[in-house]
């Protein structure tokens, strides 16, 4: 077993001061599709954000865990807390990332299993069952093509993998020529949509927005 310490080498003294954030979905988002389109809104926004409860104080080393799946999570970020700024329901701290962890920095998948219902916990205490379980050759994407009939895609997913410039993805819808029947899921209106190469059409907040990849038509 390599333990995440295996990597950081962070010394007795420094892993009494480091904490790690366990973000996982909420309800309303997904951090780890977050990620995928924007690392900043977690390393910046989800690690740092305060409520009630005070989960890091300057000085501290923050280690930033984003949930995959299971018992799987991605490690995205460590930074040294710099920062304060007194903020409750907002961004409460400010920190700088440790360069010489900066390699393993959404590369790194952890196994960990958390039975504990609070966010944040003090590393030291947990040091031992932080299993890393591969370090990956590029950032972590995990949106492969899976198959014509296994998409089943949010708006933000969709977007996101777009965005990106997925081949896999572009290549599969620029090989169908088929009629399209789009769904809005806020007010079950229905549109088709017949692509001469790729349209790809998203449904968000009531509306019906369309991202053009390859040119083609709608009706």
């Amino acid at each position: 077993m390599i333990k995440l310490n295996d990597l950081l080498h962070l010394t007795d003294e420094q892993a009494s001061k480091a904490k790690v954030k366990f973000n996982r979905d909420n309800g309303y988002d997904d951090p780890i599709d977050i990620y995928k389109s924007n690392p900043d809104l977690i390393n910046k926004q989800w690690l740092y954000w305060r409520n009630k409860n005070r989960y890091f104080d300057v000085g501290q080393i923050a280690i930033c865990l984003v949930k995959i799946r299971s018992e799987y999570w991605l490690l995205t970020t460590i930074d040294t807390v710099v920062e304060e700024l007194n903020v409750l329901n907002g961004i409460n701290y400010k920190g700088t990332p440790l360069s010489e962890y900066q390699e393993y920095f959404g590369r790194t998948i952890i196994k960990f299993h958390k039975s504990f219902q609070t966010q944040g916990v003090n590393y030291s205490t947990i040091a031992d069952e932080l299993e890393v379980c591969q370090i990956l050759p590029d950032t972590f994407d995990d949106d492969d093509f899976p198959g014509y009939d296994k998409v089943n895609l949010s708006y933000n997913q969709l977007k996101s993998i777009l965005d990106r410039g997925k081949k896999d993805w572009i290549a599969a819808l620029e090989s169908q020529k088929a009629v399209y029947l789009i769904t809005d899921t806020n007010n079950g209106n229905c549109m088709w949509v017949r692509p001469r190469a790729v349209m790809v059409c998203f449904c968000s907040d009531g509306a019906i927005m369309f991202q053009t990849v390859m040119a083609g038509t709608k009706n």
